[in-house]
């Protein structure tokens, strides 16, 4: 590989909600002096668009807006220019697969079998298509089929009944995702981190995951993104093992980056003392990558671990490791949502050790909020399937100024940790 030159190969990526970190974006605004603290070179913002929250906004009902709580079009513009004063590059969310079942292009398909809106989805009439399609969430529906009762058919919906999927068979929804694209482009983005990309291609007697048209798609993408600004990245979602995610560098003609899932289980095997040399083994299939590509390495996300990717022996080992009483399991054995702290019983030595593996792993770091303050789970009240609830609570801004204030907290341990990265 060439000498790391793009911001985006060693970058240390901050992911955040707008507002459960800061309540809205002009508060983002005036505290981006604080990711100066955290050695921070870019943010990775979780779904800011307008939204009815299904998903926690990754039900989107206008990609090329602004939900009211957080601020506008404006005040986003203002953030990102600001931002970019500061340093940090700017990596949105953008949901591929799906839309909300509110939004403009699924409210009429839904109405009018003769809209011209009706193929930007999928549609049955008998719910036999796809029958091997993955369904994530068995425990929220039954299947992937939902029943439309003003046309008395079924759309297909991966993920929340709520989110029906997109046809990228149909040309003109890739026509309206690079007008998505050229929107926030003309923002000033750096990036655009593609959400369940892996799954936005159907096809019938398969499980509808990392189809080989898939990255033909993204391949459009890229073209069309580095005709434009050669420097604004794609960012995949590849909850897959690591040949099957690195697929999605094409290339080097796809992502400029993908998430390693399997390398994050590694690390927590090995420091959770279940298998000493996973690293090093998850490593040594990590190699190998396209110029000016590169990883993005975790601890943990707005989501879940994807303990499904290991063998049954080591899933159940890691599993109960990190979630003993499956407490946060939104699939239990399979995925579970918890923070480093929740994990290490918030053992601040531990947790520096953690993080300081983390750093040490080649490729782009993102940290998750509230990683800094050693952030435990959020218990509330809400009761919900999705568990991932948990590890979305809301950032404490007094915790920081006392642990600002206190010499050895771990704050200012993890701002000292980084600052040699």
């Amino acid at each position: 590989m060439s000498a790391k030159k793009n911001w985006w190969e060693s970058a240390l990526i901050y992911s955040l909600y707008i507002d459960k970190f800061a309540g809205n974006l002009t508060k983002l605004t005036n505290n981006l002096s604080y990711f100066n603290l955290l050695n921070v070179n870019a943010l990775w913002l979780l779904p800011h668009y307008p939204s009815p929250m299904v998903d926690a906004g990754y039900d989107v009902s206008d990609y090329q807006n602004v939900r009211a709580e957080l601020g506008t079009l404006e005040s986003f513009e203002l953030f990102v220019k600001t931002a970019h004063q500061n340093n940090l590059k700017i990596i949105i969310d953008l949901p591929l697969n799906h839309t909300s079942n509110q939004h403009p292009w699924f409210l009429e398909a839904s109405k009018n079998k003769l809209s011209p809106y009706r193929d930007y989805y999928l549609w049955s009439n008998d719910q036999k298509s796809y029958a091997k399609a993955q369904n994530p969430f068995e425990n929220i529906k039954a299947n992937n089929w939902i029943f439309n009762p003003d046309t008395n058919d079924y759309y297909f919906a991966t993920f929340y009944p709520e989110q029906p999927d997109l046809n990228w068979d149909n040309s003109k929804v890739l026509e309206e995702m690079v007008s998505i694209i050229n929107f926030w482009i003309n923002m000033g983005i750096d990036g655009f981190r593609l959400d369940a990309v892996a799954r936005i291609i159907k096809r019938d007697k398969t499980d509808c995951f990392n189809l080989p048209e898939v990255h033909k798609v993204i391949q459009k993408l890229r073209k069309h993104i580095s005709k434009i600004n050669a420097n604004v990245i794609l960012f995949a979602e590849s909850d897959l093992k690591i040949p099957e995610a690195k697929t999605f560098f094409g290339s080097g003609d796809e992502c400029q980056m993908s998430l390693n899932f399997e390398l994050s289980l590694a690390l927590w095997q090995k420091i959770l003392k279940v298998n000493s040399k996973a690293v090093e083994k998850a490593l040594s299939y990590s190699y190998g990558l396209p110029d000016e590509c590169t990883w993005g390495t975790f601890l943990d996300n707005h989501d879940s671990h994807a303990l499904y990717l290991l063998d049954k022996k080591t899933r159940e080992k890691l599993g109960k490791a990190m979630d003993p009483q499956n407490e946060f399991s939104i699939e239990i054995g399979n995925k579970t949502s918890t923070r480093v702290a929740n994990i290490l019983k918030s053992d601040h030595t531990e947790m520096i050790k953690a993080y300081a593996e983390l750093l040490q792993l080649p490729g782009a770091h993102i940290l998750y909020y509230g990683d800094e303050l050693g952030m435990l789970n959020s218990i509330t009240s809400e009761k919900s399937n999705d568990t991932r609830h948990f590890v979305r609570g809301k950032f404490d801004w007094e915790e920081v100024k006392k642990q600002i204030d206190t010499k050895d907290s771990f704050l200012n341990h993890f701002i000292e940790l980084v600052s040699k990265f």
